[in-house]
């Protein structure tokens, strides 16, 4: 017993020492830790927030703080990676989704006024009387008069079956009229147009790549089937994108199965590849498609998977260059952050993503107009394909680093510019007279039954000598010289926008289709079968039996050329 009391005190003295070690061990881990977590970058943000909340010498309103910030840090990774508040979420993906809730018109401002161009037809405007030349000036209690067009929007698109009273302008009438429009869903067609360009060859203008672009597509097709279609031509200029997937489920109805359309791959995003099933049913349908500087993301994807299987030709000029996968990751408050989590990459393997340095958004922004200074618009030559080279699935070469380069080059024609024409456009004044000269004109123009007469009539309008005056008013010098000069783009320009006014894009593109450089390429490659591509052995055999025939015939003619003109001298 007396044995044991005396250990007691030795092993209070060791259990002390070991708490007292065991106590600064955590303390110093513990405090490690924590200097640690506040170091690392996301922790120390917040631990810079929480300062700044409780001790900065005035009040600041942290979510403000936050909102402003997260777009530039998103800046800092890549040019497309982007945060959208919770007010834009809505608005940010009503276009792709081929809906919104709203009134149905489409409208352009003029002298700080909504002018109502079109109504769009079953929607909630026409059955309650709007019609197309209508001001808009108020909606509800606010004025619309001055406002920028995001917030005009704002104020006519709502909650569907929502109410809102419209206050209009109308011509002939002197007093405002007053019109209580029940919003509902209005319809966004991706497809915006399709006709025959002639009586093979079909047509199809693609704006943007939504939830409702492939369906609309068959439809399209169907009609254009009917109709004694041989040929297609899809129409990708100025197409932005839009949906990976419906890019995918368009090209499947073009290609057998088994073939590869894209495939993405990322760090943390495995390689995950997209195939066709085979279920297409315009395999064999000789298809030409046309792409430029403003066809992006989901364009490039479709273009990219037609060129690289060798299934039809591209026409046009160098494609934007997006090659970047984001994926959406929607906040509890109802903001997205839209993260670059992969690139794509065409059958070939070229990753068409143009080069970019983190965070110099400005300078990617400004590429096309670097582009069009280095002449890259006009000349084939002056696009320099800087790139890595791969092969298609017949073997010709095509280049990665930079969008998709067409088969076939079309400049941009500035011949009949002149310094006159191009202020007349970018201060927005042939816009501005066509709305005018449609508003003044709206009865004759509903009368016409199709663009043919609609073209036929303007002709006969003076349209040229008419935009002259009507330019001079508004502070546009005359110049008589470079009007005439550039008279067959004023009236082009002119013609194209009445048109457009007066009915819609499909009249306006079937006007424009007549003269359309690359569209006129494409039929002629139709009527001489060679749509689809040529491998490079096969287009060189092709060239050298041209060039065979050639020498053949001009060895025939010589005697008898040489004779002709003797007989024609002796005479």
């Amino acid at each position: 017993m007396n044995t044991k009391s005396r250990f007691v005190p030795l092993l209070l003295a060791l259990a002390v020492i070991a708490g007292i070690g065991l106590g600064t061990f955590y303390a110093n881990h513990f405090s490690g830790n924590r200097l640690s977590i506040i170091n690392t970058g996301s922790n120390k943000l917040n631990y810079l927030l929480q300062i700044i909340d409780n001790n900065y010498v005035d009040t600041v309103n942290v979510n403000e703080l936050v909102e402003d910030a997260m777009p530039q840090i998103l800046s800092e990774l890549d040019p497309h990676s982007s945060y959208i508040s919770a007010n834009d979420a809505e608005a940010s993906v009503e276009d792709l989704r081929g809906s919104f809730s709203g009134i149905g018109v489409r409208f352009t401002v003029q002298k700080d006024t909504v002018n109502v161009m079109n109504v769009i037809k079953g929607g909630p405007s026409e059955k309650v009387g709007i019609l197309a030349g209508d001001r808009i000036v108020a909606a509800d209690d606010s004025s619309l008069v001055g406002m920028v067009n995001s917030d005009i929007m704002k104020r006519l698109r709502g909650p569907k079956d929502s109410t809102v009273k419209l206050t209009i302008h109308r011509h002939g009438h002197k007093q405002p009229l007053t019109f209580s429009v029940v919003r509902g869903d209005v319809p966004v067609e991706s497809v915006d147009s399709y006709f025959m360009l002639n009586e093979n060859t079909g047509y199809i203008s693609i704006e943007s790549f939504g939830e409702n672009t492939y369906p609309e597509m068959l439809v399209a097709l169907a009609q254009l089937n009917v109709q004694g279609m041989k040929n297609l031509v899809i129409d990708l200029r100025g197409n932005r994108g839009g949906y990976m997937q419906t890019a995918i489920q368009m090209v499947n109805e073009f290609l057998p199965a088994n073939q590869l359309v894209v495939y993405t791959e990322g760090r943390k995003s495995r390689r995950e590849e997209y195939r066709t099933d085979g279920h297409g049913a315009f395999q064999q349908l000789p298809l030409i498609v046309l792409v430029d500087e403003g066809s992006a993301s989901a364009s490039e994807i479709f273009a990219g998977a037609i060129q690289d299987n060798d299934r039809g030709t591209i026409i046009g000029r160098r494609s934007f260059g997006k090659g970047l996968v984001q994926q959406p990751i929607e906040f509890k408050d109802g903001s997205i952050v839209r993260l670059t989590i992969a690139r794509y990459y065409t059958p070939s393997g070229r990753c068409i993503q143009k080069p970019y340095e983190k965070g110099k958004g400005e300078e990617y922004e400004n590429d096309l107009m670097a582009r069009y200074e280095r002449g890259e618009f006009f000349s084939e030559d002056s696009i320099h394909q800087s790139g890595p080279e791969y092969k298609t699935r017949i073997g010709r070469t095509v280049f990665g680093g930079g969008g998709i380069m067409p088969d076939i080059f079309i400049p941009e024609d500035t011949t009949l510019y002149t310094s006159y024409y191009k202020e007349a456009v970018y201060t927005g004044l042939t816009i501005q007279y066509a709305f005018l000269f449609t508003d003044q004109n709206r009865e004759q123009l509903n009368h016409m039954k199709n663009a043919k007469e609609m073209e036929t009539w303007l002709r006969r309008q003076n349209l040229l000598e008419k935009f002259a005056r009507y330019a001079e008013e508004h502070g546009l010098r005359r110049r008589n010289l470079l009007l005439q000069r550039s008279a067959p783009l004023f009236e082009r320009n002119l013609i194209s926008n009445i048109i457009y006014n007066a009915q819609d894009q499909q009249w306006r593109l079937q006007y424009l289709s007549k003269d359309d450089p690359a569209i006129l390429r494409a039929i002629d490659l139709f009527k001489n079968d060679q749509s689809f591509p040529q491998a490079p052995e096969e287009k060189q055999e092709d060239e050298d039996r041209k060039v065979a025939v050639v020498k053949h015939h001009i060895g025939e003619s010589l005697p008898c050329i040489t004779s002709c003109h003797l007989a024609q001298t002796i005479a």
